[in-house]
């Protein structure tokens, strides 16, 4: 089920906590797309937060927000480019999007592979899709004060699973918040640190979401195929024989 975005709005925009989050997750994700220069970059569920560092330098930005969670205008100060939309039908052209950022939209949605097969359709080839859910093993997936403690949680072999079975290769992957889904001015302040430490040992402090990004995975052609002979440049350039006038008794013969 998805969450209402009034309380996605304010969880992000107008709680210390979620400014938190923002931060880190949004660290992550600059870390692996630093620009996005003339690409198409989309977002679906409630992934604005990490689509305004891309509002400068991409050629459009697109906020997909699914029917049943609701749209908000954004960004706030600039032209709208949030779309109301529903989760199997997205009013974006097949192939157009060369960055696909999905957050609060997988884990949330009651058709995932609906979700998953739209994905595929509007990314284009080349193309690279972020999908950023709950950690099954962290503690942000058990605490109902944030978003991530709604929907279904995944372990990095399950999310990897599911999209391969949706025509997805996973290329790498990261994961964020490390520090605990609490609002505490000791938390919050030590949140930078737990942040690098956890990255660096995972083992101790489990992340609270999984990033993985993926590419478009287009398969071969199958079937019978004929092979095409293309002729030489000496064969173009050479004269073809001119037959000789038919005279006489052979003409007829004809």
């Amino acid at each position: 089920m998805h969450l209402d975005v009034q309380d996605l709005r304010n969880f992000y925009y107008r709680s210390t906590l979620g400014r938190a989050a923002q931060r880190a997750v949004r660290n992550r994700v600059l870390g692996m797309w630093p620009q996005a220069q003339g690409m198409t970059v989309a977002g679906f569920g409630f992934a604005a937060p990490l689509l305004r560092p891309y509002l400068k330098d991409a050629r459009r930005v697109v906020a997909l927000m699914p029917g049943p969670q609701g749209v908000i205008p954004w960004p706030a100060g600039l032209p709208n480019v949030s779309v109301l939309c529903e989760e199997m039908l997205w009013p974006i052209e097949t192939g157009r999007v060369d960055r696909l950022i999905v957050m609060h939209g997988l884990e949330t949605s009651e058709n995932p592979t609906a979700v998953l097969d739209e994905c595929w359709r509007t990314l284009g080839p080349g193309g690279r899709a972020l999908f950023i859910v709950p950690n099954r093993a962290g503690l942000w997936s058990r605490s109902d004060a944030t978003p991530f403690g709604y929907g279904r949680p995944y372990t990095m072999t399950q999310i990897e699973t599911q999209l391969k079975r949706h025509g997805f290769m996973p290329e790498r992957h990261s994961a964020a918040l490390y520090q605990p889904p609490n609002s505490k001015r000791g938390w919050m302040k030590s949140g930078g640190l737990l942040e690098r430490i956890g990255s660096k040992i995972p083992a101790i402090f489990p992340a609270g979401v999984l990033i993985v990004e993926a590419s478009k995975r287009v398969h071969a052609p199958t079937g019978h195929s004929k092979r095409l002979r293309l002729p030489s440049p000496l064969e173009v350039l050479k004269p073809k024989p001119v037959a000789e006038p038919v005279t006489g008794r052979e003409a007829d013969a004809r």
